[in-house]
């Protein structure tokens, strides 16, 4: 049961019945909140707080006192059916408070939120949980607080139990999961209560690649559906790969905000890509004082065609090197080059399609001081077309790692056409004459 509070600076919810498409799931205009730092104060502020809502009203809401900060300054944005949103930004831009704020956790100091629907928020790991229920009164209690019905709860019981894998500790206390458990709970718990919203906040980090992935699948499938949903994420591959849009968040403050590329490469430049230049399917960084440097840095990353020429055509079973120029700033021994790369796109292609370790293939270097090109040599680009971000890093022995490129993106084309698969293979189709059909007895040649 959603309310609809009188006070304009709280947060407006209610519930859905979306009159068409065009109409916002979530509505968040001009909202600012504020902290405090010193706890005696802020203990004070809250009881005078308390005291003039009681008596009407704060009238100085938008205004900072000794010690307080805006965690959020006049924030405004929009989300409709069936979009996914990531919000980016460093540790302390506001993105939980945020996040919280829509929720109803918190309120607002100023502005107001407006919720159409059912809003599932995955803020915490285990957020709702009594630690000393079990895991099957912990489905009960969450998902009422969810707004399902008893009966409601008692249809989809058995696929919350299956989805979150947890059929042997269902009634143990959540207190002995572990906190992937926790979380597998957590999320499917928010998913079964078929919400029209998910708020989602870094839990999809705890858990194991293949849940993870089974995660995605589902979330894929609850976005087909209509479901809309905001992502908080530190991994720029996942916001990329899951959202069609972004805001970009900075000490309270938004920055940008729009399509999901363009927001994300605003907010790494910001993050650790300052004063890099960046060209189609090529990134050129600034040198490093050695005082600030791991022992080597990347100073290029680009592609070299079959015969060894820069190139910014990547074609689809052509010859392709991706070379990184790197500077050394002493004498090392056995360097490598990692290398994931995942396809941008849709939800469902979050994991990563191709997976190079130079150690796996015994690839070490050694590097003196200066500068040094290291090759991965394909004999053909074996990735579709699309567009693909990869992390790099350079590594020592598999432990230590000098530098790393968190998203280096790319764009592959193809001059012919290409079957619906994650990689390209080389093949030709021939017809030979039958004599005699083979015996089922008869060994294979």
């Amino acid at each position: 049961m959603t309310t609809r509070l009188n006070t304009e600076s709280l947060m407006e919810s209610f519930m859905a019945t979306p009159e068409s498409d065009n109409q916002p799931v979530i509505s968040v205009e001009g909202v600012s909140k504020k902290f405090c730092r010193d706890l005696k104060r802020s203990l004070f502020y809250g009881v005078k707080d308390i005291a003039a809502d009681l008596t009407g009203g704060r009238p100085h809401s938008d205004r900072l006192r000794p010690q307080e900060f805006w965690a959020l300054k006049d924030i405004s944005f929009q989300l409709y059916r069936g979009q996914a949103v990531g919000l980016v930004g460093s540790n302390g831009a506001g993105k939980s408070t945020l996040l919280r704020i829509i929720s109803g956790l918190i309120k607002p100091d100023t502005g107001r939120v407006r919720v159409r629907g059912r809003l599932a928020p995955l803020i915490a790991l285990g957020a709702g949980f009594n630690p000393i229920l079990t895991g099957r009164e912990n489905i009960y209690a969450n998902m009422s607080i969810l707004g399902l019905t008893t009966q409601q709860i008692k249809q989809c019981f058995q696929e919350v139990v299956e989805f979150a894998e947890i059929e042997e500790a269902i009634d143990a206390p959540v207190q002995t999961y572990s906190s992937g458990m926790a979380a597998r709970l957590g999320f499917a718990c928010a998913i079964y209560t078929e919400p029209n919203i998910l708020l989602i906040d870094e839990v999809l980090a705890v858990g194991d690649a293949r849940f993870k992935a089974k995660c995605y699948r589902r979330l894929y499938e609850l976005r087909q559906r209509g479901v809309a949903f905001i992502l908080v994420n530190h991994n720029s591959q996942a916001i990329l790969n899951i959202c069609d849009q972004a805001i970009y968040l900075t000490r309270g403050a938004l920055v940008t905000q729009g399509e999901v590329n363009a927001v994300v490469d605003h907010y790494e430049r910001d993050l650790f890509l300052n004063s890099i230049e960046r060209s189609e399917n090529r990134m050129v960084f600034p040198p490093k004082a050695a005082e600030e440097s791991n022992g080597i840095d990347f100073r290029d990353l680009f592609f070299r065609d079959g015969d060894g020429q820069l190139t910014q055509t990547l074609s689809t079973g052509e010859p392709l090197s991706l070379c990184a120029t790197c500077e050394a700033h002493d004498s090392y021994s056995g360097v490598a080059l990692d290398l994931r790369i995942a396809k941008v796109g849709g939800i469902e292609s979050t994991g990563y399609v191709l997976s190079l370790r130079g150690q796996n293939d015994d690839a070490f270097f050694q590097l003196s001081p200066g500068l040094a090109e290291i090759r991965l040599q394909m004999p053909y680009l074996g990735l579709t077309p699309g567009v693909y971000t990869a992390q790099i890093r350079l590594r020592k022995d598999a432990v230590y790692t000098f530098d790393l490129v968190e998203s280096f993106r790319f764009t592959v084309t193809s001059q012919q056409n290409v079957n619906k698969c994650q990689f390209y293979q080389p093949r030709s189709w021939s017809m030979v004459p039958v004599v005699a059909p083979v015996s089922v007895s008869q060994p294979l040649p």
